[in-house]
């Protein structure tokens, strides 16, 4: 039950002691912790419901302690994990509508060729409609998770009577959040842009991850390979050719997945992104990959709907998930008529409100004309300036799961009183304490 609270803060087992009060219901379903944190599991009092949107029952008001041991209703990493996987949207994968929208998604894609981009955009507006009223995951952004572990470990430190938890710093050296700029290739215009693109990326001094796809409309050559890591860029794998069928099928998906493989092995490719962010998680372990990009934040946006609920990497499996935390380019320019930087700014204010990774997908394919282009520059513009006045670290994709697998294996020892963190790249660990403030937790990151 511990399990995910002490991962995600790297704190001492001793201050996370949970035990589960009754008997878990059979069923699943949504219920609330609080006025605002919307759970989906099981649960062992009140009730379930199988949509957001509907009066849910709040578990908190039946949490006991008995010592100083806090007593839940709910398996928290049960809970947690239902969110990271998005178990919560399983219960529409079944349905007719859901069957019926899968082959409109068929059909799509054998005519996505043959169509203008004008008329892509009609069709995907269509597809979105509605968006505006979903109520989970929490459009913006949603720090669901974030908010649970903090909720949690504020119960936890009022059972043990103690104010003050020291914990692994999310970040290294102190940074108060992370950025990831991401790119990828969809076609052989996108691919000759990827040169001025990455002039243009240093020119703002961030370096990027640049996703390639194998067997796509383009040629993937060692030299250009090469041209991109030589410049200090990363280099993953963007599906198998793009045509939105990576996880129409078992069976199909194993003969993809072991020729992808292939690929990751052949360009060197620590990590892998699906193409249109379609996934599986249950599927995963079929990738031969260190880190995955394909999971949104939240999904409202995108052909399939969802979402992770955290603005913080996580595992799935021995897979490293660094979730999409930004709306991406084409959405904003193409579908919501967005041409200016005020959803990326109000996304970012959100996700360095929980310490989080604010990550995007900026396509070279949409950003050749100078209108967006100009939006794009911008953004890197705003970004240089988060780094030098918040002290933001700008990281590639594999930068960051070298740092977060490597914090996954830290622990706080006590030595003389005083905590010391052990473990490799403990060096840019920084100890943090989480401080009970009235009814909330603050964060002070020791200097």
């Amino acid at each position: 039950m511990n399990t995910a609270l002490v991962d995600h803060y790297r704190c001492p087992d001793s201050f996370a002691d949970f035990e589960l009060k009754g008997q878990l219901s059979d069923d699943s379903g949504y219920f609330r912790f609080g006025p605002d944190t919307i759970c989906y599991g099981r649960s062992a009092s009140g009730f379930r419901t199988s949509r957001a949107d509907g009066r849910l029952y709040d578990a908190l008001g039946d949490v006991t302690t008995d010592g100083s041991n806090v007593l839940l209703p709910f398996d928290p990493t049960d809970v947690i994990n239902n969110l990271r996987l998005e178990r919560y949207a399983n219960h529409y994968k079944h349905s007719a509508l859901d069957r019926w929208k899968q082959s409109l998604r068929n059909a799509y894609y054998v005519l996505r060729p043959l169509m203008h981009v004008n008329v892509r955009r009609h069709v995907q507006r269509a597809h979105l409609n509605g968006w505006q009223n979903l109520c989970f995951p929490h459009w913006p952004v949603d720090t669901t998770v974030e908010e649970l572990c903090e909720q949690l470990l504020l119960l936890s430190m009022k059972a043990k009577g103690v104010d003050t938890v020291p914990f692994v710093w999310f970040w290294p050296d102190g940074a108060q959040s992370c950025v990831a700029m991401t790119h990828d290739v969809e076609t052989e215009r996108g691919k000759a842009f990827c040169s001025e693109l990455m002039d243009i990326d240093d020119s703002f001094g961030i370096k990027a991850s640049i996703q390639v796809v194998p067997e796509g409309s383009y040629n993937v050559s060692a030299a250009f390979i090469k041209g991109i890591r030589d410049r200090g860029f990363d280099v993953n794998i963007q599906d198998l050719n793009h045509d939105g069928h990576l996880f129409r099928n078992r069976e199909e998906f194993l003969v993809r997945a072991q020729r992808i493989n292939e690929y990751g092995k052949a360009y060197e490719a620590k990590g892998f992104r699906a193409a249109v962010l379609y996934r599986n998680l249950d599927w995963y372990d079929a990738l031969e990959f260190s880190f995955d990009m394909s999971v949104p934040n939240v999904a409202h946006l995108d052909p399939q709907r969802g979402g992770c609920c955290t603005v913080m990497p996580y595992f799935v499996g021995d897979i490293l998930e660094i979730p999409l935390t930004t709306t991406q380019d084409y959405m904003l320019f193409h579908l919501l008529n967005d041409y200016s930087l005020d959803l990326w700014k109000a996304q970012t204010e959100l996700i360095m409100e929980k310490n989080g990774l604010v990550s995007f997908i900026v396509h070279p394919d949409y950003i050749i004309d100078k209108k967006a282009q100009g939006i794009y520059r911008d953004l890197l513009s705003f970004l240089r300036q988060l780094r030098g006045e918040k002290g933001i670290w700008v990281a590639i994709a594999g930068e960051i799961d070298h740092w977060w697998r490597a914090r996954s294996k830290m622990r706080l020892v006590d030595h003389d009183g005083k905590w010391r963190i052990e473990g490799p790249g403990a060096e840019r660990a920084k100890l943090a304490f989480a401080r009970v403030v009235g009814d909330r937790l603050e964060y002070e990151v020791e200097a």
